[in-house]
């Protein structure tokens, strides 16, 4: 056995996944992984490197010496806020095939409110022929809030499918070809926006961000006429009643959400059945276990070398 110590791996998705590529994963000091039953008793005092996604809430009560935290995705609000927190970098996932992904989710998602898949569907289930006279990508704009990886893939993918394409993040960020705002200019930002889509991280400016009144601001008289809401940032920045009462009013004309308040998404939740709602179940861009471990053994290598450690979060920014 390795006189290195395991890194600590606390995740809870795909357990099956996990568990498989751990058999080959950090081949030079092992890991331990909790969703083993014979770890949960296990002394984690040696461990100097974790890589979580929702832990334990006690993780760093046992876990005292950690040197290092690897978040299992793009966000790190599921670590952010947990008791006993150490004073210690935490790294997020960025990866090629996580930014793909998304960006794919995000284009699927703008065109098929484009193309109005949702009426044909309909007249599919009825067996109608009914065709509908839709606007060209160029004549709808699309605003991206969030202006990071992810949503700087997105907005270069969109504006090749011909979206004409604006953005929005705290601070403004330039993007050839794009225009871009900033905090003080939201209203300016939305009232152009015909499709909104959220690719925000939670924070505590965040949290509730997507409401009734932050609807009612969106452009009404555009291509698509009443303006849609696409959210696969984080399910915490939406308030859904009025994603729901928004839709039943008129002030928005759909929604595609892949992220939820509170997850999984109840059977009862008036979002299922309304119509023009895509639903997907927070898999807009999972996390691939082969990609996930090669990022965390080639951040550990670096930060042993005394090179920086790379996507590091900045805690007073929440991201």
């Amino acid at each position: 056995m390795s006189a290195r110590p395991p890194v600590l791996v606390d995740i809870k998705f795909n357990p099956e996944g996990v568990a498989r590529v751990l058999k080959t994963a950090f081949a030079d000091r092992g890991s331990i992984n909790l969703a083993d039953p014979a770890n949960r008793a296990r002394d984690l005092g040696d461990v100097e490197y974790a890589l979580l996604w929702k832990p334990d809430a006690d993780l760093f009560q046992r876990a005292p010496n950690l040197k290092a935290i690897f978040s299992g995705g793009a966000g790190v609000d599921h670590i952010i806020g947990m008791a006993g927190l150490p004073e210690i970098p935490i790294v997020r996932f960025v990866d090629r095939s996580l930014t793909t992904r998304m960006s794919e989710w995000v284009v699927m998602q703008c065109l098929m409110h484009l193309r109005a898949q949702y009426a044909h569907d309909i007249s599919q289930r009825q067996r109608q022929w009914a065709k509908l006279d839709a606007p060209e990508a160029a004549e709808v704009t699309v605003g991206v809030m969030g202006l990071g990886i992810l949503g700087q893939d997105a907005v270069a993918k969109l504006k090749v499918m011909g979206f004409d394409v604006i953005g929005w993040s705290r601070s403004r960020k330039h993007i050839d070809g794009v225009e871009t705002f900033d905090a003080s200019e939201l209203d300016s930002f939305l009232a152009r926006t015909d499709i909104l889509v959220g690719l925000l991280p939670l924070t505590a400016e965040t949290t509730g961000f997507y409401d009734g009144g932050l609807f009612k601001k969106l452009r009404r008289d555009g291509a698509l006429g009443r303006s849609v809401f696409i959210n696969a940032g984080r399910g915490k920045s939406q308030v859904e009643a009025d994603i729901v009462s928004a839709i039943r009013e008129g002030t928005l004309d759909g929604a595609s959400l892949d992220v939820f308040e509170t997850e999984p998404l109840a059977a009862d939740n008036p979002l299922w059945g309304l119509e023009n709602v895509f639903i997907t179940p927070h898999d807009a861009a999972v996390s691939e276990e082969n990609a996930l471990f090669r990022h965390v053994e080639a951040q550990i290598a670096r930060f042993e070398r005394g090179e920086p450690l790379q996507f590091v979060v900045d805690r007073a920014a929440g991201y």
